[in-house]
């Protein structure tokens, strides 16, 4: 019946036929439930509500009848009064009950006795009226009577009518309760019966789909058992289309794949025992040109070093040279320096000789000013006569200082103007002294560039030659941590040839199709080489 269907299919279907009948339980219940909480709610909330205005109807009106009779037999006005409007506030009340019951009652035999009740209403209203109307008219007496008679007899029927009304609403209410119980108890039953329905389904369902699954599971443990055991000859079965069907047809392709690879184990140890051997024999050679190799290394090493030294010495030299190659070359930038201070130096004095020569012209100028002044001075005083002889006198002495003045500033510029052009030739001289520091300096700088790469050089020269010191001293070492490996190697292979004869005879345990047992030709694996 499972067979073809996966375990999550069957799983699924066995709750989901437990769980679809629950779902029916819930269901029915949650019906009967909403049934029974219908009765209960019309019980409480109609029912007895009704039960409950009645009575106080009839409870109105009893009371009614004793204000009545409390105002028949006396005679205090303000006591008859307050019992009258006693009596008014129960007949509105009792107004206002009726018109309830008359909305809320619907069944053909309570709207009778509530017809009684509302028809003879006002005949009982009108007698009681007539008996407090004897009463205060002084005939209490004649009031009795009436309320014994008429008032007594129209009482019986209200009463008996409301009477008849409650005790039809308890009836229904009854009815209503018993049927109720009536119904949770089928319901009850009901539900029990599926539950134990559902139960022995469930049980039902779980040993099927258990036993479907067990099963094949117990078909897998003891083809796992066989395997366990080293027996690959056990027919696995080929199983359904479910997942413990592919279960078993990959233990059936595992089964397959194992006795490929015991066969291939088999076949392949000797050929491993003789590897072993071989390699070996290619260890034992391979040791003795190992330590061949360390011997010359060691020698290579000597030479390294001596020729590390050799060229430690001339980095040591060419850094010597480089230190006096850069102090001639500060001290040529420092002979630039001061050249360059007296370019600046002589060309100050060159400025200052021009300005000197436009200052002179400036006195020549005002010597030239100053005569043509005072040759003014000199007319103006003649044609002054006598008084301006004094001042004749002195204009011709200006004119006199006027004219050494232009003199003395016309030599004055020609020594300035020679030692303009001295100076002019010395700043030359200075700029071309400036320019040979400066090739001077350059050169020096180029000497120490050049000196510094020879520094340089010799010293990555150095540590090359310190990095191949270093290089043949590792190669030093791992040829002889090699020489360790070749003879653990070789040990190793010994080691080799023992686990291949271990290896078969773990293999023999198992039982393949077509094959014999392993027998003992393949102690010879175990032999020492």
């Amino acid at each position: 019946m499972f067979k073809n269907l996966s375990i999550s299919r069957r799983l699924g279907l066995g709750f989901g036929t437990v769980v679809a009948i629950g779902i029916g339980i819930a269901v029915y219940g949650s019906t009967q439930m909403r049934g029974l909480s219908s009765s209960v709610q019309e019980l409480s909330t109609d029912r007895m509500v009704k039960v409950g205005l009645l009575t106080q109807l009839k409870d109105n009106f009893q009371t009614i009848g004793r204000y009545a009779r409390n105002v028949a037999i006396n005679n205090d006005p303000a006591f008859v009064g307050g019992e009258k409007q006693k009596i008014a506030a129960l007949r509105a009340r009792n107004t206002e009950i009726l018109a309830e019951l008359d909305k809320g009652l619907t069944l053909p035999k309570a709207r009778e006795l509530f017809k009684v009740i509302a028809d003879n209403r006002a005949p009982y209203n009108a007698a009681l009226d007539r008996a407090i109307a004897l009463a205060e008219q002084g005939d209490q007496a004649a009031a009795g009577a009436y309320l014994i008679g008429e008032v007594r007899q129209q009482q019986n029927i209200v009463f008996k009518a409301t009477d008849d009304s409650v005790a039809l609403q308890q009836e229904i209410a009854n009815r209503l309760a018993a049927e109720g119980a009536q119904a949770a108890s089928f319901g009850m039953v009901l539900m029990s019966g599926l539950a134990l329905l559902m139960a022995a389904l469930g049980m039902a369902v779980g040993w099927l789909v258990s036993r479907s699954i067990t099963q094949p599971l117990g078909q897998a443990v003891q083809v796992a058992d066989s395997i366990q055991r080293g027996d690959l000859t056990t027919a696995i079965p080929a199983g359904a289309g479910d997942e413990l069907g592919a279960l078993l047809r990959s233990m059936a392709k595992m089964q397959g794949s194992l006795i490929e690879l015991v066969s291939n184990v088999r076949s392949n140890s000797e050929s491993v025992a003789t590897a072993s051997a071989q390699i070996a024999q290619g260890n034992h050679d391979l040791s003795q040109r190992t330590e061949e190799q360390a011997s010359a290394l060691q020698q290579t090493a000597a030479t390294m070093a001596q020729l590390s030294t050799t060229v430690g010495n001339n980095t040591e030299s060419a850094k010597q040279a480089n230190q006096l190659a850069q102090g001639a070359s500060a001290v040529a930038a420092q002979g630039g320096k001061v050249v360059g201070q007296v370019v600046s130096t002589m060309q100050g004095i060159s400025e200052s000789s021009s300005k000197i020569g436009d200052i002179i012209g400036v006195i020549d100028a005002i010597a030239f000013q100053t005569n043509i002044l005072a040759l003014n001075a000199a007319v103006e005083s003649a044609r002054a006569g006598e008084q301006g002889r004094g001042f004749a006198v002195v204009a011709g002495e200006v004119r006199s200082l006027a004219q050494r003045s232009a003199e003395a500033a016309k030599e004055i510029k020609a020594l300035i103007g020679r030692s303009v052009e001295q100076v002019q030739q010395g700043t030359s001289l200075v700029d071309q002294a400036g320019q040979t520091m400066g090739e001077i300096v350059g050169s020096i700088r180029r000497v120490s560039d050049i000196v510094a790469e020879i520094t340089t050089a010799s010293v990555e020269q150095t540590s090359g030659i310190s990095q191949v010191g270093d290089a043949v001293g590792q190669m030093d070492q791992v040829t002889q941590q090699n020489a360790a490996l070749v003879e653990e190697s070789a040990a190793a292979a010994a080691s080799l040839r023992g686990q291949a004869h271990q290896l078969v005879q773990a293999v023999s345990v198992f039982k393949i199709p077509g094959v014999a047992a392993t027998g003992p030709e393949y102690a010879a694996l175990s032999a020492p080489a």
